[in-house]
């Protein structure tokens, strides 16, 4: 549930699985923090886990999930990139149980063999539930092989080398010639060597000590937003703080506005189809919407604060801005056809995944272009030196906060402990999440009626 709701409000950040300093560490294979909800469901069972453990055991799950990111790119091979997060989730929750060694490469056995999600949640015209969910569905299953291999329940050793896990499957180690490269080759039961023992397509090295931690190149969301617009969205704030007849004029002023971006986010969220997103996880996957709700509300105020910090946060979009009213609003709506979105092509691509190469120009309709120049490093990415990210970060806490509690004083309540884990004990570990419901604001809920499901359980 912790997992779940920590994708809803995109309370979390991204890795790019880019690291060069490391050899065979640039796969770029792109994941959210979604997973540290596992790390408090440990406290709470354990009982013993105090806050400085907990922090050590999240940058733990994120040292081996950032890493795998940097060595597999599951998305080449249309795998849902939470797979690297349940490896993670399996280990330490294992760890913090007091699992053996063999327990957990048991359990993280299973996780791969068993459970492996497919991109399908993230291919089609309209996005679901399941895509929001995922990271929490490859959670629970990552759980709950620990739990099972803790109990005696064996899973498959040697996950990383097995020829028929989805690393050597993709990638093999064995069976290729100097004729044939890794993706054209023989994979028929007939090549023996292709099936047989070798090694695993990757050397996996993690941080134990130093600054050099995974984390460290995290990028965080200023707001709710799929995490590749990020570079759009600087270029938009950076035209509107420059250029403030761009608001001003309103939406009948604009001719035109082109994004360029890169593979692969022009593929995810540049698709036709997000012109006319009719769900929430589908709107938050359109390039065309995101940059559309963000200038309809900087149009909606008149204008913006003159610097760039203040009007990141004047302009940060919230869960509302993804609700069924804002889905189909007419002024976000009429924006939305007024952007045509390109592929930058090899140039663009090369600068990918150091940074978030991605430009924007608006037209207006006296003919005069604005153009935002390229963006590499938005607020919110790990080498973005110029906005005050902890400012920025306490923003978003206090419009997230403010959505569920009726008073200030309830927030500050809430979010104290979470601001001072490092320091809280074992006992106060286990209350961590804990509020007062009476405190509790009551939201309809943003996406309007909702199906009723059918089973009484």
């Amino acid at each position: 549930a912790n997992s779940s709701a920590v994708r809803e409000w995109d309370s979390n950040g991204t890795v790019f699985g880019y690291n060069p300093s490391i050899p065979g560490h640039t796969a770029g294979e792109f994941g959210h923090n979604d997973f540290y909800g596992v790390v408090v469901a440990a406290a709470q069972v354990t009982g013993d886990v105090c806050g400085k453990k907990a922090l050590r055991a999240m940058i733990c799950l994120d040292e081996i999930r950032g890493r795998l990111a940097e060595v597999f790119s599951l998305k080449s091979y249309k795998i849902d990139h939470v797979v690297h997060g349940a490896i993670g989730s399996a280990a330490v929750y294992g760890a913090l149980l007091g699992a053996t060694v063999e327990e957990i490469e048991s359990a993280i056995g299973m996780t791969v063999a068993h459970y492996i999600p497919f991109r399908a949640i993230r291919a089609g015209k309209q996005l679901s539930d399941s895509k929001g969910a995922s990271a929490a569905l490859s959670t629970e299953v990552a759980v709950l092989s620990m739990r099972r291999a803790m109990r005696g329940f064996i899973g498959p050793k040697d996950i990383f080398r097995n020829p028929e896990a989805i690393f050597r499957f993709f990638e093999p180690t064995t069976g290729v010639d100097s004729k044939n490269s890794k993706n054209n080759i023989d994979i028929t039961l007939g090549n023996k060597a292709r099936w047989g023992p070798g090694k695993s397509p990757f050397d996996l090295v993690l941080t134990h000590s130093g600054k050099d931690f995974a984390v460290c190149g995290m990028h965080f969301k200023i707001g709710l937003y799929e995490h590749q617009s990020a570079g759009a969205l600087e270029g938009l704030v950076n035209l509107l703080t420059k250029e403030p007849a761009i608001a001003k004029g309103g939406a009948d002023g604009i001719q035109s506005m082109k994004i360029v971006a890169y593979e692969p986010a022009y593929g995810i969220i540049g698709d036709p189809a997000k012109k006319d997103p009719k769900t929430r996880q589908s709107a938050d996957h359109s390039m065309a919407f995101i940059v559309s709700r963000m200038l309809q509300k900087a149009i909606k105020m008149g204008g913006v604060p003159a610097s760039n910090q203040e009007a990141w946060k004047a302009l940060m979009l919230a869960p509302q801005d993804y609700g069924k009213e804002a889905l189909f609003d007419p002024a976000t709506r009429a924006l939305m056809q007024k952007i045509d979105f390109a592929h930058g092509g090899p140039d663009f691509d090369a600068k990918y995944p150091d940074g978030i190469p991605t430009s924007i120009e608006i037209t207006l309709k006296g003919g005069k272009t604005y153009s935002s120049g390229l963006v590499m490093y938005p607020p919110g990415h790990a080498r973005n030196t110029s906005a005050d990210l902890k400012d920025l970060l306490l923003t978003k806490n206090k419009m997230l906060g403010n959505i569920v509690f009726t008073e200030p004083a309830s927030l500050e309540k809430f979010l104290k402990p979470l601001n001072a884990i490092k320091s809280l004990k074992p006992e106060e570990m286990q209350n961590i999440y804990s509020f007062d419901w009476d405190k509790k604001r009551y939201n309809p809920c943003i996406d309007g009626e909702r199906p009723k499901g059918s089973a009484k359980l």
